[in-house]
């Protein structure tokens, strides 16, 4: 099989990113012929803003180069990720033209909202579900800015009146049921979307009764993993932690509000790790705390502490509920509340076997579910049920 991967990278590197580089290297292990049509949010610097909106609408560059490309690689399909904004859903029509399939993976909310999020002021927001994106205009929902949110919309409300998303995708790639509710009920047309789950190439780990990295001791602590920014519910967790003076808590990530944690007690800043070390944090931790405010998509960190024997405490809120089960490969507490999230936590301390327990099934999940060879299978499903579809 010839695919064709198509991302436009952000300026800094995230989780989109990881998953097309793990999804490139999954691919091309399995003997695919493999080509990328990359271009990176780096380029932004410093362009005309006229241009910017421009390309943001409908990028002639990857018209041509696209044409260029396909019939040098004849892939059997396109399969994209991020196009915003410099690929552009150009792309969309520039596969139609040369009669390749798309398919597209869903990693945030950006059809249905202007900041991706369904975030504002700290709470969920879905005014802009099923509508034209006036209000998130209004509001500079993307980037605090309203010139900025305007074309955005505007490529939106173009692209939907072309009939772009519609019809010009074979397949959309939801990460879980409930994103693909969602999307389903922003206008996607629902035969089209399918779900497949992120993975990571952790099968090799440790397991949860294995020695720790050290040798000595038990799992001890709690572990928080990822950017340190509102909808991540860094409040909610120091709130948390004011609530638990014996608890300790090892913070690895920056962020905006990486400061709301200087000078709490029992609280551990690691910054920023490469992923050996926050595998091996993993291995430390009792339990990783999500306490996310969002409708997360699918938080590979999640994946990492299930392939590391590693049970989540997170937020019942969006995705989270439907890939952590509560009190068995983790446990739920009420999203934004911080008493609630204390309690689960003094629970966890309270219980050391039952999390060890919940740590194994965790184990077990990321092996039935969200291991490199189970994500292949899905993906060939997708790949193949799109091509039959196409001849």
């Amino acid at each position: 099989m010839r695919v064709l991967l198509a991302h436009n990278a952000y300026q800094h590197r995230g989780g989109e990113d990881s998953v097309v580089e793990s999804e490139l290297a999954l691919l091309r292990s399995h003997g695919h012929v493999v080509e990328t049509f990359f271009r990176s949010n780096d380029d932004v610097a410093g362009m005309p803003t006229l241009s910017l909106a421009r390309q943001t609408l409908w990028s002639g560059r990857t018209s041509r180069d696209l044409a260029v490309l396909v019939r040098r690689f004849q892939p059997d399909l396109i399969h994209a990720h991020n196009t915003f904004p410099l690929i552009s859903p150009s792309l969309y029509w520039a596969a139609a033209r040369a009669g390749v399939p798309v398919v597209q993976t869903l990693h945030n909310f950006r059809l249905m909202c202007l900041n991706a999020l369904f975030l504002r002021q700290g709470r969920v927001c879905e005014d802009c579900m099923g509508h034209l994106p006036w209000r998130g205009v209004a509001r500079g929902c993307y980037r605090d800015s309203r010139a900025a949110s305007g074309v955005l919309a505007g490529m939106l409300t173009l692209h939907r009146g072309l009939g772009t998303y519609r019809h010009k995708v074979a397949r959309y790639i939801a990460l879980n049921e409930f994103c693909r509710g969602k999307f389903i009920e922003g206008g996607l047309p629902a035969e089209r979307v399918v779900v497949k789950p992120n993975f990571v190439d952790w099968a090799e780990t440790q397991s949860h009764t294995d020695p720790l990295p050290e040798g000595d001791g038990e799992r001890q602590g709690l572990l928080c993993v990822g950017r340190l920014s509102t909808e991540k519910g860094v409040a909610v967790l120091v709130g948390a932690m004011a609530l638990s003076p014996s608890a300790q808590l090892r913070v690895a990530g920056e962020g905006p509000q990486a400061g709301l944690l200087d000078g709490v007690a029992g609280v551990t800043r690691l910054g920023s790790l490469p992923g050996e070390a926050v595998r091996q944090e993993m291995h430390r931790a009792q339990a990783l705390v999500m306490p996310s405010i969002w409708y997360e998509n699918f938080p590979r960190t999640i994946v990492e502490a299930f392939a590391c024997g590693l049970p989540v405490i997170a937020s019942r809120i969006g995705a989270l509920a439907d890939i952590v089960r509560d009190g068995q490969t983790g446990l739920l507490f009420e999203p934004g509340n911080a008493r609630d999230l204390a309690d689960r936590v003094a629970w966890a301390r309270a219980n050391p076997q039952r999390m060890a327990a919940m740590g194994a099934a965790a184990r077990a999940q990321y092996e039935a579910e969200f291991s490199p060879e189970v994500n292949y299978r899905r993906l060939m499903e997708i790949y193949e049920g799109v091509m039959a579809e196409g001849r």
